[in-house]
């Protein structure tokens, strides 16, 4: 519903070339806010602002690594809201996004 599963366009490309991208097929508001979140959590909550240092650490310099980032980032918190509503738990901080 959100547009955050990956897809690799292989029209005409050998597999092995074809780049994995996110398939978009979502609302785009819902993944605009998402990254929103994402972005605000990244930089409020130390659980998840290690976790999103973790995945930029040593690729600083990738061309816009932090917004993929952070993609991969609301995909995760996405997945967690989900599991948390299933489950019907209240979100533990503590516990780690890895």
């Amino acid at each position: 519903m959100a547009g955050f599963d990956i897809c690799a366009s292989r029209s005409g490309k050998k597999s092995d070339s074809a780049k994995p991208v996110i398939s978009k097929q979502g609302r785009a508001a819902l993944r605009y806010a998402l990254v929103q979140a994402s972005t605000s959590a990244s930089l409020w909550n130390q659980t998840v602002r290690s976790y999103y240092s973790g995945l930029i650490k040593g690729r600083k310099l990738e061309k816009s690594i932090k917004l993929k980032m952070k993609v991969k980032l609301a995909a995760k918190l996405l997945i967690i809201a989900w599991t948390l509503m299933k489950r019907r738990e209240q979100f533990n901080p503590s516990c780690s996004p890895g």
